[in-house]
């Protein structure tokens, strides 16, 4: 142990965000066909639950997992987990090129992207609610 208490050469890390959602199959659709990314693991745990994880192109860290609303206090928390404010943060390679790729295919941009002194970003909304970075730091 160490003076903070912590044990010597402990290693975490966060596996997973929970983002609740109305629908497993609509969050995978948009997930997945549309905006690129991996579905990780999609498991049956009961007649109305699911495992489901997915993580951005390329990404070994962080995945969403995707849980379905279970009731109406669950359902007032879809797409303002965050109180309104972004929620998620993308960070890209090439911020051109998935900023002009997510136009086409139909992702709500609610700003025209700024360049800051810390990357290049745009405010997107994912079709629940939830506000993300796409951000490319310099």
């Amino acid at each position: 142990m160490t003076e903070s208490g912590l044990v010597s050469g402990m290693k975490q890390s966060i596996s997973a965000l929970s983002l609740v959602v109305p629908d497993y199959d609509q969050a995978i659709a948009f997930y997945v066909q549309k905006m690129g990314f991996d579905l990780i693991e999609d498991t049956k745990l009961s007649e109305t639950k699911r495992w489901v994880t997915v993580a951005p192109k390329g990404s070994n860290g962080t995945k969403l997992l995707l849980a379905k609303a279970d009731g109406p206090e669950q359902e007032t928390a879809i797409g303002m987990q965050a109180g309104g404010r972004v929620f998620l943060f993308l960070q890209t390679d090439d911020f051109e090129r998935d900023f002009e790729r997510y136009k086409e295919i139909g992702v709500k941009f609610l700003e025209e992207p700024r360049h800051e002194p810390y990357g290049s970003v745009v405010v997107f909304q994912d079709p629940f609610g939830n506000k993300w970075d796409l951000i490319e730091p310099k």
